[in-house]
This record gives structure tokens, sequence and C-alpha cells, in this order.
């Protein structure tokens, strides 16, 4: 690896978001190299990538970290997490994400090389309520009261060990890297959509998932948009979430602790602009018909359905974002609103896109 530049050492390097930031990041010419780790293979967006080193680990082992540590990280981004609770395996689960990432979170804080450790958390922490309101646009210093939904109150927890870890670091005058967490809003774009095909709620109303018995059930199940009156969401872009995370993890920073809501300024995404996106209708239903729905749902197909406990009600009352943080702090625009986000083929990952040759 070559030794001018940062170091980054990302985990949760085969998802999602892990992935596209390993690629993008180790274009840059600031940056040395990119230590990647994750559960499952690599990828094959990184296939062939000379500055991406690869360990295959999870982060609720120790074994990754004597490896890791030898590669002298700057900046860590932990990504890793099992977001679709697995049926019947909570305990599994909280090992993997919250033990896991208290691994990670002690490995950047006794590093003496890591000056910076960027963690993903979610919208989902500010807990969906029936007093939530599309108006209302919750800000970084609001409550996190997610309790029940196992992303949420995961995520929730895993934050509030962050920020207690930092000041206690500071109350020592520890030598502790700057923190950055990040709560974006669902994130999308030509590679989430048209490479990375999972159970999400575009994958199921387009019906671009695998023709799979159970698939084909869903998909003639949501041959119309079921909403209730609050429902709506917020995109943000893949390339938004790369470009901000990039300037926390290679920008200058004013403040050594700080928390960013990840999504667009603008008009949300309600149920007519997601029926009318899949040439569908909506068919309006009630908070308790999605409870009972989706209860049913999850318990019949042991999970494979992912409506486990909580979820109906992100599904039933809206979170709505204020993030407009990011650009007044980091002066970062967001290229694409909420809308766009959901509708664009527009993107670095353009080439995803069926019969769009462009390379990114």
């Amino acid at each position: 690896m070559a030794s001018k530049g940062v170091t980054i050492f990302i985990t949760g390097a085969a998802g999602y978001v892990g992935a596209a930031l390993s690629d993008q990041l180790s274009k840059r010419p600031d940056v040395a190299g990119v230590i990647a780790l994750d559960r499952d293979p690599k990828p094959a967006l990184l296939e062939g990538n000379e500055k991406v080193v690869w360990y295959t680990a999870n982060t609720a082992d120790t074994s990754w970290q004597d490896d890791v540590r030898r590669h002298h990280p700057d900046v860590v981004i932990h990504c890793a997490w099992e977001i679709r609770e697995m049926y019947g395996k909570r305990k599994l689960q909280w090992h993997w994400n919250v033990e896991g990432s208290l691994n990670v979170f002690s490995f950047a804080f006794t590093i003496p090389s890591v000056k910076r450790l960027i963690h993903f958390s979610t919208a989902a922490v500010y807990g969906a309520s029936p007093t939530n309101t599309i108006e209302h646009r919750f800000l970084e210093n609001e409550p996190l009261r997610e309790t029940e939904y196992s992303y949420g109150s995961e995520k929730r927890f895993v934050e509030e060990d962050l920020r207690k870890r930092f000041e206690e670091g500071e109350r020592r005058s520890d030598k502790i890297p700057v923190v950055s967490i990040v709560r974006p809003a669902a994130i999308t774009g030509p590679r989430g959509r048209f490479m990375r095909l999972r159970f999400g709620l575009q994958s199921v109303l387009s019906g671009q998932l695998p023709p799979t018995f159970l698939n084909r059930v869903v998909s003639l199940l949501v041959s119309v948009v079921p909403a209730t009156a609050l429902w709506c969401r917020q995109f943000v872009h893949e390339d938004d979430v790369v470009d901000i995370v990039t300037a926390l993890a290679l920008g200058d920073s004013s403040k050594s602790f700080s928390v960013f809501n990840l999504a667009p300024q603008g008009e949300v995404v309600r149920a007519g602009h997601m029926a009318a996106a899949v040439s569908k209708k909506v068919l309006p239903v009630t908070p308790f018909m999605i409870r009972l729905g989706y209860f049913f749902a999850w318990h019949l197909t042991r999970g494979r359905i992912p409506t486990a406990p909580g979820v109906w009600r992100f599904y039933s009352y809206p979170i709505v974002l204020d993030g407009s943080k990011v650009t007044r702090e980091l002066g970062i625009k967001y290229q694409f609103r909420s809308p766009e986000a959901f509708q664009s083929t527009r993107g670095r990952y353009e080439r995803f896109v069926p019969g769009n040759k462009r390379r990114a």
C-alpha cells in the first residue's frame, strides 16, 4: 500500500454503503488505501482494486484487530450492521450489531493512528410515533426515542455508548479521535435500485425482486400501494452520502463531536408520488391494518418478509429529517432532492441502469 495519503478502515465493506465508500474513496489521490472488512466476501464492485485490502471477518469477533492495526489507519468508518431482524435470533443480532460496534469503537479509541471515527446511524432512532407530523423536521439535538424496532433501538444504544465514550475520554484528557455520527434517511440511487436488489419498499412495489414463490405472493399483495394518511418517505442519493462522508473523513473538522442528519431539504415522497412511480394506485389503509398485516407476515414467513416487531409504525407514521446542517457546517449542497433521489438514474453508478453503458 502506498505510504502517502490517508489510510481508511471501513467496516461493512460488502454492504451497499460500505462498498460505495470503499470504491469511491480508493479512487482519491489523497487516500493511500482502504482497509475493508466484512463477514461476507468482497463484492464484484471492488474486485481488482489494488488500493483495497480485504479482510473477511465479523466485527463482533476480535480476529481482525491485529491485522487492521498493522495498517495504522487514520480514519475509521463504521458501516457494518445486520439491518433486517433475524427471526428468533435477537441475541445473535445484538452480538453482531451492538457488541460488534463496541469492538470497533474500542479499536478506534485505543489505536494512536486513528484521528477520526465516523459511525453510521439511522433516522429510525428518532422513533415513528403517532404524534409525528410531516411538517415537523427532526433536528440532530432532539431525543432518541426508539425502543421497540430492533434496528432503531440497537442504533440508539450504540450512539449513546459512543457519545459516553467520547465524553469520558474528554474528561480524562485522553487522545481520542474526532467523532462524527450520520443519520441518513432512506439511501437510494442507480446502484441501490438496479445492482443491489433487496427486499425493500422500492424493490417490492416496482416488482424488481427475484422471481421466487414468496416474492410473487408479495408482489400480488402489493398490486396497489397501501398507505396510511401520514405515509411518506425521505430519500437521500447515494452520491450525496458518499460526498458528505468524504468531507467528514478528509476535510477540515472544526468540531470534535458532531451529528448530522442526511436528508435533502424540500418535498418528501408521498404515497401518490410512490404509486405514480411504480404505475399503481394508492389504497388508503389505517395503522391498525398495517400492524395486523405485518404481524401475520412476520410470523407466517418466519421473518422472510421483513416486518419485524415495531416496523409497522415506520410504515404508518412519518419521520422527516432536517438535513440542512450538512450545508451550513460542511458547505455541501445536496445534488438531488428527495423525489429526484428516488427516481433519477443519474449518478456515479449510472452504468448499473439497464441499457446504460456509461462508465462511472
